[in-house]
């Protein structure tokens, strides 16, 4: 059995303009010690899978479908039943550290709280362990500070110790790079696999930057308007992907030229009917705008698309 397992994660908002289908029937399996990247366009449904492993969406969502953690599906716990979940055995690196931290209390605090909250550990003994990680991290002496005197870098690596001083099995990572310099990203990604290697823990970085997804994993699941449209080795599927739209996104990397994906993404409250990729496909055929192709395996690797089956 995966150590984390979705099975037909299906996640809807209900709006004032319509329902967006932010993920749609998608199925994933993370692996003991394994590193999954996530990766796709802004919008595509990245963060809310993040946000939907521990039921962290706003009221207005509607989600269906299993999180099976252990062999415990996670959407049928209440919410002091996942509390224990969150944090202790799967945590998350939010994207905007500076916003996640808590303003008005110093960073040392906001480290050791959940020590002291899930393993009622008495405050002084959590102060020194949360000030032996970010020495660790290389923020000796900034505990004592609050977020707003700390660099975005900074605020970063003290996000990634509220994350893993728990040592979590999962440690879910997203847009880690998001706003960073090229310097600081080398240092955010450095930081979570010492981390991950460290505390022997699965890691799910959720990223649109192929490079760092390339660097930091061994798994890959490209996604599509709320669908998987490919997944294998991320070697495999990045070097020679398969799916058409995998194939543009790593032409639109600045060392392809940075040519454009033609047309625009669809709207996720109507999107194409068929395949979801056909309006802006140059391979497309007359059964891609009819019918949806299924996420279809072969090998190693797995691929949603008419012209591939």
């Amino acid at each position: 059995m995966s150590l984390l397992e979705l099975r037909g994660l299906s996640v809807t908002f209900d709006t004032p303009v319509g329902s967006v289908k932010a993920v749609s029937d998608l199925s994933l399996a993370l692996e003991e010690h394994e590193t999954l990247s996530i990766v796709g366009e802004t919008g595509c449904g990245k963060s809310v899978i993040a946000n939907s492993i521990l039921k962290l969406l706003p009221e207005n969502a509607r989600v269906t479908g299993s999180v099976i953690y252990r062999g415990t599906d996670l959407m049928k716990l209440n919410e002091r039943e996942i509390s224990r979940i969150r944090g202790r055995h799967i945590a998350i690196i939010f994207q905007n550290p500076s916003a996640a931290l808590n303003p008005v209390q110093r960073i040392l605090d906001q480290v050791s709280e959940p020590l002291v909250v899930h393993l009622n550990l008495p405050r002084r003994r959590a102060l020194q362990e949360a000030e032996g990680l970010l020495r660790a991290l290389g923020l000796n002496g900034a505990g004592r500070l609050y977020p707003f005197q700390l660099s975005g870098g900074m605020n970063q690596r003290a996000m990634i110790a509220c994350s893993s001083i728990l040592r979590p099995e999962i440690l879910i990572a997203d847009e880690p790079t998001k706003g960073l310099d090229q310097s600081m990203v080398n240092a955010a990604l450095e930081t979570i696999g010492s981390v991950r290697d460290e505390s022997g823990a699965s890691l799910i970085i959720i990223t649109h930057d192929l490079d760092v997804a390339l660097s930091s994993s061994e798994r890959i699941a490209v996604m599509y308007c709320g669908e998987i449209v490919e997944m294998g080795r991320t070697e495999d599927v990045l070097c020679d992907p398969e799916h058409p739209y995998t194939k543009a996104l790593r032409e639109s990397m600045p060392d392809r030229g940075f040519r454009p994906i033609p047309g625009n993404t669809p709207s996720m409250i109507d999107p194409p009917e068929g395949c979801r990729f056909h309006p802006r496909c140059p391979l497309r055929m007359n059964i891609c705008s009819r019918e949806r192709p299924a996420l279809k395996k072969s090998r190693d690797r797995s691929v949603r698309c008419w012209s591939c089956i």
